[in-house]
């Protein structure tokens, strides 16, 4: 019987885009290194039953955590007064670091509380949308700064939008959709002068900067850095889901928790946003920073920067493509050489499906135009990881085919689909409810998402469609694929 489900299971992860082995540029994070995953299950099966709820009676938990912080502090240059608490991911690390900074600035300012201001949450436009879920959760202003088509963004353009209503200034290290590392040092220095919460998010680099050479200082060596997220299950190498968010000093960290009294059972006190959880995760993380240390830490990210230097390398030999701005760390972002003629250029949508079609996927990002007008260009993301060093040359080599394959095609134009949307009366304030959107799907040839299908033309669509229409079309989208038939 469990035979035959099993089989059913691996029938179902054979449709998956491969996890090992280096051929999936996004997502999944592969040191190379076999023992670490069976160090990792075999960890992850012996906390299986554990609740990490209440380390009082799973004292395990606490002593997992309290390794693991001491080991990522210990990396991002933390003294004593940091502290933190381990979560299920980049995304509840980061919402934490929101709901902590808008209840402290409720606090310090009553009366604007009192008055129902909005504390802002600003950030630069690349800062990762999971801020901009914190913000509609915890009900701040989302406040994006404009970033230069090269994905950078200017420290005096966020200085100058700081205020006594901003509860939190965000800045990556790196930023995901350019690799870009954000003016940590001079935005953390203007938000200590104004008394400003600046939360690095380093959930993409946290665990790999530190080894990195040449990086600018982006952690806890810079006074004005309040707290910092990394995800253990990016270049922790570990499963889904942990991250670790630290904070500097024991009044900000606490009131990250939640605890209450105020019913008639068991007290409650939760440190993140979730209460029962997993140990399992937390165990694999544990046991593979035990494993690595700053050592294997080193020498995985020095692979990683061998990867990231033949990469551009052979970039820089293809015509029509081009590196987007000069990014730091484990990302590099694709996008078509403007300065070339048209008839050389090479869309990275259509470089994408290409590679796809050989067996290699990279991440498709819309072009993106932000509130000054200015636009980020349509790109190809690149997560690059150790295990890519064994097959670099592979990588090389189908990145130039793919290219000469696809140089000189026009990129992919969603201006008709959005104009018959237009045209039914949908708009920003306007959306189309379940039914409608999937007509619209199935009319544009998104109805379904596989492996391998050509993604050029939803991308095309979503930059040309308000926000607000893409949004719901993506979402009845996702929404399909698991609907029970």
């Amino acid at each position: 019987m469990s035979g035959g489900i099993l089989g059913r299971l691996r029938d179902l992860r054979a449709l998956d885009a491969p996890t090992h082995g280096g051929h999936v540029l996004a997502y999944v994070y592969d040191s190379g290194m076999p023992e670490l995953d069976e160090l990792a299950d075999a960890a992850a099966s012996l906390a299986r039953p554990v609740n990490g709820l209440d380390p009082t009676v799973f004292p395990s938990v606490a002593a997992m955590e309290r390794d693991l912080l001491g080991f990522v502090r210990r990396a991002v240059h933390g003294g004593r007064d940091v502290t933190g608490s381990v979560t299920s991911g980049g995304t509840e690390s980061c919402l934490l670091a929101v709901k902590t900074a808008r209840d402290l600035w409720r606090t310090e300012h009553p009366d604007a509380a009192a008055q129902g201001t909005r504390p802002r949450l600003l950030a630069p436009s690349t800062a990762h949308a999971a801020f901009q879920k914190a913000a509609r959760l915890f009900d701040l202003e989302f406040d994006p700064v404009p970033c230069a088509p090269d994905g950078t963004v200017a420290a005096a353009d966020l200085i100058a939008r700081m205020g006594d209503d901003v509860a939190l200034v965000v800045v990556s290290a790196p930023a995901y959709p350019s690799g870009a590392l954000d003016p940590v040092g001079a935005v953390a220095a203007a938000a200590k002068v104004r008394g400003i919460r600046c939360h690095v998010d380093a959930c993409f680099g946290g665990l790999v900067l530190p080894w990195w050479r040449d990086a600018a200082p982006w952690d806890f060596r810079l006074p004005g850095v309040t707290s910092l997220s990394a995800d253990l299950h990016k270049f922790g190498y570990a499963p889904k889901g942990v991250s670790v968010l630290l904070h500097r000093g024991r009044r900000q960290h606490r009131a990250q928790f939640f605890a209450t009294t105020r019913w008639p059972g068991y007290p409650v006190v939760n440190a993140t946003l979730l209460g029962s959880r997993s140990a399992s995760p937390l165990a694999a993380a544990w046991a593979i920073v035990q494993r690595l240390g700053d050592d294997g830490f080193a020498e995985l990210t020095a692979s990683i920067e061998r990867v990231a230097a033949g990469i551009r390398d052979e970039v820089a030999r293809i015509p029509g493509l081009v590196v987007m701005g000069d990014p730091v760390g484990p990302a590099i972002t694709l996008v078509a050489d403007v300065a070339a003629p048209i008839d050389v250029r090479v869309d990275p949508h259509r470089l994408a499906d290409e590679l796809a079609d050989h067996g290699w996927r990279i991440q498709h990002q819309p072009g993106f135009v932000q509130s000054d007008g200015t636009r980020l260009p349509r790109s190809a993301h690149l997560t690059l990881t150790p295990v890519l060093e064994r097959r670099l040359k592979d990588f090389r080599r189908a990145l130039t085919h793919a290219a000469d394959a696809v140089r000189g095609r026009r990129p992919a134009d969603g201006r008709w689909m959005a104009g018959a949307v237009r045209t039914l009366g949908y708009a920003a304030d306007r959306v189309p409810g379940p039914a409608a959107s999937w007509r619209l799907l199935r009319l544009a040839g998104a109805g379904r998402v596989t492996q391998g299908q050509p993604m050029s033309t939803l991308m095309a669509l979503i930059e040309e469609l308000p926000a607000p229409v893409a949004e719901a079309l993506l979402a009845e989208l996702l929404a399909r694929m698991s609907e029970p038939r």
